[in-house]
């Protein structure tokens, strides 16, 4: 394998680990990033380091596009400048990588971009596949203008693929982070009434279901990137407090959190019972499909 992948994001929670399994498998990798050079070769190994979007302009081309690059969307309070930071780190950059990629000697022979199930809104307990209709509200809008800027690659032969993620656990980062010092403190508990669901997926299938889409010449359009057996926020806080051998005893009570979190809270009141159907009618195979062995590895 001697493919050359430009990737966005490299530097991240999972496009780290992106990085490293697509080295082991012969890809050559330019990583656009802002750090610096040794930095990012700390991080995704090695590669080659592009610190400016404009350097790619009328380039040769590359074999295959993966963008991931984005702004925590739960790092901070959603202010009216935060959501559109969350805009900008999105949607501006795609837009920019599509307007390069347009310049390019060659076009590439897949681009996969990312997205989230965020795209469909609050759902309650319905199934949510690829063809549910979404709700309208900040995270849909978000992700829907993620998407379009990426579909606007839509020449002859290029395709596109549409990662709709949802909450990544992996070991040293991530939201499962956030969550494991006050669970090791006995200080954890389920969000609310904790019916929510929480649409999870274990890093390891995320970097597995990316790749795919880039070898798979018949993938295109949106894919739900979760785990085939979603869980509620009750399920899930027990589950962890089961894995950590600690218990699950104070709730956040709703109110708390929207004075703590304002807008943003929705994201953990209000959640999708997503399932990965595309993936799963075409064959894939988690290598963590239960959550219980997810977060036995994602804590070790």
């Amino acid at each position: 394998m001697n493919k050359h992948v430009l990737i966005t994001g490299g530097t991240g929670f999972v496009g780290s680990v992106l990085c490293s399994e697509m080295l082991s498998r012969g890809y050559r990798l330019s990583v656009l990033s802002r750090q610096a050079a040794d930095k990012v070769r700390s991080l995704c190994g090695q590669v080659e380091v592009i610190g400016n979007i404009e350097s790619l302009r009328a380039h040769t081309g590359f074999d295959g596009v993966i963008n991931l690059a984005g702004e925590g969307i739960a790092d901070k309070r959603w202010t009216e400048g935060r959501k559109q930071t969350l805009r900008d780190s999105r949607i501006s950059l795609t837009l920019a990588l599509v307007d390069v990629i347009n310049t390019w000697g060659q076009w590439p022979e897949v681009f996969v971009s990312g997205s989230a199930v965020g795209f469909y809104g609050a759902q309650g307990e319905a199934r949510v596949t690829e063809d549910t209709p979404p709700n309208d509200e900040f995270t849909h809008k978000l992700c829907k203008d993620w998407e379009d800027a990426a579909i606007k690659l839509q020449p002859p032969g290029v395709r596109v693929c549409l990662s709709r993620t949802g909450i990544v656990v992996g070991n040293g980062g991530g939201f499962l982070q956030r969550m494991i010092l006050p669970f090791k403190l006995g200080l954890g508990g389920r969000l609310s009434s904790g019916r929510q669901y929480m649409p999870w997926v274990h890093r390891d299938d995320v970097v597995a279901a990316l790749i795919w889409m880039l070898e798979t010449p018949e993938a295109s359009g949106a894919y739900n990137v979760v785990s085939p057996n979603p869980t509620t926020n009750r399920e899930f806080t027990q589950c962890l407090a089961n894995t950590l051998k600690r218990p699950a005893i104070f709730p956040a009570p709703a109110p708390l959190l929207k004075i703590a979190l304002g807008e943003m809270s929705r994201l953990l009141l209000t959640g999708q019972r997503a399932i990965p159907a595309r993936l799963l009618d075409s064959g894939f195979k988690f290598s963590y499909p239960t959550l219980r062995e997810a977060l036995e590895d994602a804590t070790r």
